[in-house]
């Protein structure tokens, strides 16, 4: 089945096993979209017909990566828009835009990040970096863009990580204050992200919303994340990408991004994919692999916790989901 749009064509897209609907007219809107999983998944948005809004930290990387789409896509609608999640004032900034340009979002693909920093670093609003821009800075983005994913019918799709099952709530210490570990604090954040996504499908069935919510997982896939986190306030640099590039020579526990992206891709864009469940890789230990439900991690099945750290993330983002 093709639809045209200008003088291109688009059809259903087969990547790797991942068939991608047609998406001719829907509003796509990806963070983290610059490099690695963020412009992977905006190119194959893109390539399936998608209009896909950017959202960067970096304005050059941004323009970079719509050339990258562009490339991918040729005639493909793409552009960047500023935001940095780190900051609560740069979300609103951001989100009043949208609101502004009142267009309905068809997808929202929370999938910006940071890593493992050796040492405690904060947002602009004072939070452990970590858990306030993989969880807290999203948080406040779908927030903010609640009423036009409302009118979008949308698909929310937040990344989470293999490391959720190995974290625990501290409800003392979520800022790691008291202790920090670059490790654990790693691990908090994408619990939290995990438990944010299937709490959203919770609510919004619960509301009427008629948002679909669901989290992936890319399983240990190369990106620039294992260079950046660790490098930084070091004045050595960390030896975690190099390590990472000899295992993806090998051919042991990790993947190219090609391949990461996938089961974020069928949870954003499947018919089959549905809200409120967990997809990821469905090789050994969940390392690489093609895209598969998994089970919930037992670290995320506690509801009185997903509705506990939903009251605590709308007061530190300084957000209400209201419609």
């Amino acid at each position: 089945m093709k639809a045209a749009c200008g003088n291109t064509i688009y059809q259903k897209v087969v990547v790797k096993g991942v068939t991608v609907p047609d998406l001719t007219g829907k509003l796509a809107v990806v963070t983290g979209g610059s490099d690695g999983l963020g412009l992977g998944l905006a190119k194959r948005l893109a390539d399936a017909g998608a209009e896909v809004v950017l959202p960067v930290r970096n304005p050059d990387k941004g323009a970079a990566a719509v050339d990258k789409v562009r490339a991918s896509a040729p005639g493909a609608e793409v552009s960047v828009r500023d935001l940095d999640l780190a900051s609560l004032a740069s979300i609103r900034a951001f989100a009043d835009t949208m609101l502004d340009e009142g267009r309905p979002i068809h997808l929202l693909i929370n999938n910006a990040g940071v890593m493992t920093p050796p040492t405690r670093h904060t947002t602009s609003d004072g939070l452990e970096l970590q858990f306030g821009t993989n969880h807290i800075g999203h948080v406040a983005l779908t927030a903010g863009l609640l009423p036009l994913l409302r009118a979008g019918q949308a698909r929310v799709t937040t990344m989470s990580s293999s490391a959720a099952r190995y974290a625990k709530i501290d409800w003392h210490d979520l800022q790691s204050e008291r202790k920090y570990s670059a490790a654990r604090a790693y691990n908090l954040s994408k619990l939290a992200t995990l438990h944010f996504g299937l709490e959203l499908d919770r609510r919004s069935r619960a509301a009427g919303w008629g948002i679909t919510s669901n989290v992936a997982h890319p399983g240990t896939t190369l990106t620039n994340l294992y260079a950046s986190g660790p490098n930084l306030g070091r004045s050595r640099p960390s030896v975690h990408e190099a390590v990472m590039r000899r295992l993806l020579r090998w051919g042991l526990f990790v993947q190219t991004v090609d391949a990461g992206l996938l089961p974020a891709l069928y949870a954003a864009t499947s018919p089959q994919a549905q809200g409120g469940r967990f997809y990821g890789p469905d090789g050994l230990g969940q390392f690489t692999g093609g895209p598969t439900e998994l089970a919930v991690y037992r670290s995320a099945r506690d509801d009185g916790d997903a509705a506990r750290l939903w009251t605590v993330s709308e007061q530190l983002a300084k957000v209400e989901f209201t419609a």
